[in-house]
C-alpha cells in the first residue's frame, strides 16, 4: 500500500514541476464558469483530480524503461519498475474511486473516465507510436479528461469541451515535434518523425487557424482572436520555448472564454 502511494505521489508531483495537468485547470475553471454549487463543483474538481493522476501514472508505467533509458527522473521510474505489482494495484485503486465519485455526483461522469482513462492506456500502449493516432488520440483526452466538470445538459459547457479538443490537437503537435530527435532515435513513429519538423510545425499552424475559427464561431467571437496569434508564434526552432508561448497565449484566452461564460450565463460566438 505504501508503495503505491509512493508511485502515485511522485508520479504527481513529476507532472506539477513539468506542469502537465493543465486539464486539471480546465476542469477548475469550467466548474466556477458554469456556476456550478459549491459541493458538486469540489465533488466534480476532486474527480478529475483522481483521473489525472490515474492517466498520468498509467502513462509512467508503460514508459518507464524509455523514461530510464533516457535519464528522466530515474529514481521516480526505478521505483516504479521495481514495484510493477503495487503501480498495477494503484491504479486499480483510483478507479474504485472514481466509480464511487461518480455514483455519488452524476453518473454521467464515468464517461469522462472511460474515456479519458481509456484512451490514456490506448495512446500509452499503443498510439503514442502509430503517426496520426497519436495527435487524434490527444484530441479525444483533450475533452474527455475536463468533461467531469461538465454537466451533459450544459449546452456551453460541451461547446468549450470543443475547443479544449482542438487546444489538446495543437499541444499534442507541439510535444511531438519537442520529441521530434529523442524518438526518432528511439525508432517511435510519431507524426513529427512521419511529417519532418516543417511538416508537423505546419500542421500546428493549422490546428491553431481551426481552433481560432471555433472559437470564433462558437465560444467568443473577439477573444478567439488571441488563438490566431498563438498560430504564428514559431515553434520549430525552439520548441520548449514555443511551447511556453503557445500555452499562453491559448490560456488568456481560455480565461476570457470561462470568464464571459461566468458573466453571461453564455457563449458569444458567431452561431
Amino acid at each position: 500500500m505504501l508503495a503505491g502511494a509512493r508511485i502515485l505521489w511522485q508520479g504527481l508531483v513529476y507532472r506539477l514541476q513539468r506542469l502537465e495537468m493543465a486539464n486539471l485547470f480546465a476542469a477548475a475553471s469550467l466548474v466556477v464558469a458554469l456556476r456550478l454549487p459549491l459541493g458538486e463543483a469540489a465533488l466534480r474538481v476532486l474527480f478529475a483530480f483522481l483521473l489525472n493522476v490515474l492517466a498520468y501514472t498509467t502513462n509512467d508505467y508503460y514508459d518507464a524503461e524509455r523514461d530510464l533509458s533516457e535519464g528522466r527522473a530515474p529514481e521516480k521510474t526505478r521505483y516504479l519498475i521495481e514495484h510493477r505489482r503495487e503501480a498495477i494495484g494503484a491504479q486499480w485503486f483510483l478507479v474504485l474511486c472514481l466509480v464511487g465519485l461518480a455514483l455519488a455526483v452524476d453518473k454521467a461522469m464515468l464517461l469522462s473516465a472511460v474515456l479519458g482513462a481509456g484512451t490514456c492506456w490506448a495512446y500509452s500502449a499503443s498510439f503514442k507510436g502509430r503517426p496520426l493516432l497519436d495527435v487524434l488520440s490527444m484530441t479525444i483526452w483533450g475533452a474527455a479528461m475536463p468533461l467531469a466538470a461538465v454537466p451533459l445538459s450544459s449546452h456551453a459547457g460541451l461547446v468549450l469541451l470543443g475547443q479544449l479538443a482542438l487546444f489538446s490537437t495543437c499541444f499534442e503537435l507541439l510535444q511531438v515535434l519537442r520529441d521530434h530527435d529523442t524518438d526518432a532515435a528511439a525508432g517511435t513513429r510519431t507524426t513529427a518523425v512521419l511529417l519532418g519538423a516543417d511538416g508537423t510545425e505546419r500542421m500546428f499552424r493549422g490546428a491553431a487557424v481551426l481552433a481560432a475559427i471555433y472559437g470564433m464561431l462558437f465560444v467568443h467571437s473577439t477573444f478567439a482572436f488571441l488563438l490566431l496569434l498563438g498560430a504564428t508564434i514559431p515553434v520549430r526552432k525552439d520548441p520548449e520555448k514555443g511551447w511556453n508561448w503557445v500555452r499562453l497565449v491559448f490560456g488568456l484566452a481560455w480565461l476570457a472564454f470561462t470568464f464571459t461564460l461566468w458573466l453571461t450565463g453564455r457563449t458569444a460566438g458567431l452561431v
